[in-house]
Formats: C-alpha cells, structure tokens, sequence
C-alpha cells in the first residue's frame, strides 16, 4: 500500500516521501511563489511550481532524513584537563578513606592499616632517608642517562632530592650516628626502577611522577611530624626546594602531559596501571621510619 509522509519542511520547502514498495520517492516542493502568478485581487489563486525528484530506492533500504551521530569517545576522570590528572586521580583511589577522601582502596593486609601510634625513632629515619637517597639518585641517573628521548624533558626540574638528601646525611653524621648501607627495600626498588626504565617508558614515567609529587605533599607532613619528635623541629634539606614549589611542579605537569601527548591510549592505560607498584615500593621505603 502506498503511504505519503512529509519527512522535513521550512517556511518555504516541503518535502514528502512516497511509500509503494518496492520504491519509495522524495517530492520536494517549492512553496516561494512565482511572482509572476500573483494577483492583487485574489491572493487565494497563488499557484506553486512545484518540483518532483524521483529517488528510487531498492527494496529493503531505509531512508534517514538525519545524519546519525556518532558514539561519543570514552572519556577517561581526568583527562579533559591532561594526563597529569588522570595520574592523580588514580594515585587518590589507591589511598584508603581515612587516607583521602577520594580514597577506595580497601584494607586488607596489616602493613596497609593506618598508623594510629607515630613513634618514629632516629635509626629508623635514617634507614629511610639513606633508602630514599638510592631511589633519587637511581632515577635522576635514568633521566640523565636518557635511554629513551622523552626522559631528557625531566633533567634539571629542580625537584631533584639527591643532593639534597646528602647535606642531610652528612648533618648526621656530624652529629655522632652511624650512617648505615641501603636496605632490602631501597635495593629492591632502585633495581626494579633501572631495569623499567630499559624497556618500558609509560610504566618509568609512573613512577618518575608518584615518587617525586608523592614527596612534595605527604612527604612534607611526614617530615615535619618526625622533626617535631625526634629532630627538635630541625627541618632538613630534604624539604626544601630551590624557588616556588607550586610552579616546579606546574612546570614538571605540562611537560609530563606533552610526553604523554604522544601515547596511545592504551600506553596511557599501561601507565596508570603501574600505580599500585609504585605504591607498594614507597610504602615499604616509609616504614622503615617505624622500624
């Protein structure tokens, strides 16, 4: 059975669409009236040119009178404002609720529960520091060394901690304690970064940014709780920064996220996912400020 539709119309188109299957025809007429029809005495005798297409269609097509749209790319939290963010906001899942509040990990081996008595002792702070210095020099070694291209973008920061976790060092040594050799933790975490850095740049690049900014905001709380106990409020060098923080790190952001630019998606997929191995490698170097 044939079937008339109007399909589209403005105030001086119409379209129509015949249905007689197998066919179906598109009629577009032309409502702007032919001045020369008009007549003042009778606007009621407006006659219309009227323009017929005819646009067989096999039988079984559809016709769509819209373009379809396409499916909206998946968006990743973060990404709209750069992959620095993405970092982030994975780095803030993997803390506990009591940790942040954007926190979802959930508590399941002891050494993950939150420290509810803080007693750090000297011995043990400078386990971690010694631990910690073997863990910037072997990554300002891997950024120096630039076995791929895009580790050059992060020499010369300013957010480097090696030399400065020396002059601390030496302060206590000048004060009579024993600066005693890297432990299982720094060593195991040092070697794990070198062999990383050889044959997987979006997993080094994981690290490079959870080590550094990790330490630039809870470093810093967990520095000044232990200088208030056990230090007399001496702050050390390791918390210090040559300039303004803030824009060191704004610096270090804009050029993680141009290194990032030119990832796939699933590199940057790999790359957040080396996460929590970062975290389990810092968290075994923090506490042996416990031990």
């Amino acid at each position: 059975m044939a079937s008339l539709t109007p399909i589209s119309h403005n105030f001086t188109k119409l379209q129509l669409q015949l249905q007689t299957p197998p066919n179906t025809f598109t009629f577009n007429l032309n409502l702007n009236p032919n001045p020369s029809l008009l007549s003042s005495r009778s606007t009621s005798s407006l006659r219309f040119r009227r323009e017929i297409t005819r646009m067989p269609l096999k039988a079984g097509a559809v016709s769509v009178s819209a373009t379809t749209a396409e499916k909206p790319k998946k968006r990743y939290p973060g990404e709209s404002k750069g992959f620095v963010e993405e970092m982030r906001f994975v780095a803030m899942k993997l803390h506990t609720k009591e940790q942040a509040k954007e926190g979802e990990k959930e508590v399941k081996e002891p050494e993950e529960r939150t420290v509810t008595k803080w007693d750090p002792t000297v011995d043990g702070y400078l386990r971690f520091l010694v631990d910690s210095k073997l863990v910037y020099d072997t990554l300002e070694g891997i950024v120096d060394k630039a076995a791929f291209p895009s580790y050059a973008e992060f020499r010369n920061t300013g957010l480097e901690r090696s030399e400065k976790l020396a002059k601390d060092l030496e302060w206590f040594k000048e004060q009579g304690y024993a600066i005693p050799e890297p432990s299982s933790p720094g060593v195991t975490y040092s070697q794990y970064l070198k062999e990383l850095s050889e044959k997987d740049p979006q997993a080094f690049i994981c690290h490079f940014y959870n080590v550094y900014f990790a330490h630039s905001a809870g470093g810093r709380m967990i520095g000044r709780k232990v200088a208030e106990q056990i230090l007399n409020k001496k702050e050390l060098e390791f918390y210090k920064w040559d300039g303004d923080l803030s824009q060191l790190l704004q610096n270090v952001r804009e050029k993680l996220n141009k290194v990032a630019e030119g990832w796939t998606r699933e590199e940057k997929n790999h790359c957040l996912e080396e996460t929590e191995k970062s975290f389990k490698h810092s968290g075994e170097i923090l506490r042996l400020i416990l031990s």
